[in-house]
């Protein structure tokens, strides 16, 4: 679990999950497709959310989250903490825009700073992609994919996919952003879930955010 958005002292609730850990109460996600869909949940309510990378809340007793197994996820709320967004950053969704279309729809419901908050992910220690991958990101990301690379075998890098992700937020505008440190979900022994490590079938990590 983080407490980084706590830190900077916003009156809201969260948590970057670990192997275990639990779920708040009348936590609500949506199907994660890796795409750029958003789901804007204003109420409690046990009906699904359907399919969606991002969901965002205003509803102060309404948990809303995402989950992954090395993709990057980011938690953002409002300097006052009446509105947060989860959002689930796989290569896929950050090179579509995924961070940019949850801003915009938090946007809509608040006028106040937003901060960010990036969460356990498979490091540039362990995330190798292919050259494929890496064009569909630099269509986007063309600016900073060379610094978030380095080289592995022939036709393949080590990614930094969390330079990716802040890289997203900053061209979203949002430049209040926390890094967990020492967070790689792949690493052997990480008390994380990792498809890089494990495998398919092995578990996922739930991330929450919850509006003060």
């Amino acid at each position: 679990m983080s407490e980084s958005l706590q830190a900077r002292g916003l009156p809201v609730s969260h948590g970057f999950g670990k192997r275990d850990a639990g779920a708040p109460k009348s936590l609500r996600r949506p199907h994660q497709v890796h795409g750029v869909g958003v789901v804007v949940v204003r109420e409690p309510g046990p009906e699904a959310l359907g399919e969606a990378d991002a969901v965002v809340c205003n509803h102060p007793q309404v948990p809303v989250g995402i989950v992954t197994a090395d993709c990057v996820p980011i938690l953002v709320a409002s300097r006052d903490g009446r509105v947060v967004a989860a959002i689930h950053g796989g290569w896929r969704g950050l090179a579509a825009g995924v961070v940019a279309s949850g801003v915009a729809a938090l946007r809509e419901l608040t006028e106040d700073e937003l901060v960010a908050a990036i969460g356990p992910h498979a490091g540039p220690c362990c995330y190798e992609v292919d050259t494929p991958v890496l064009d569909a990101l630099g269509e986007r990301f063309s600016a900073i994919l060379a610094a978030a690379c380095r080289p592995s075998r022939p036709g393949h890098m080590w990614l930094d996919l969390g330079q990716v992700a802040n890289a997203a937020l900053e061209q979203a505008e949002v430049t209040a952003i926390e890094r967990l440190p020492d967070a790689c979900t792949a690493c052997p022994g990480a008390p994380f879930f990792s498809v890089r490590r494990d495998g398919a079938e092995t578990g996922r990590l739930l991330h929450w955010i919850q509006a003060g």
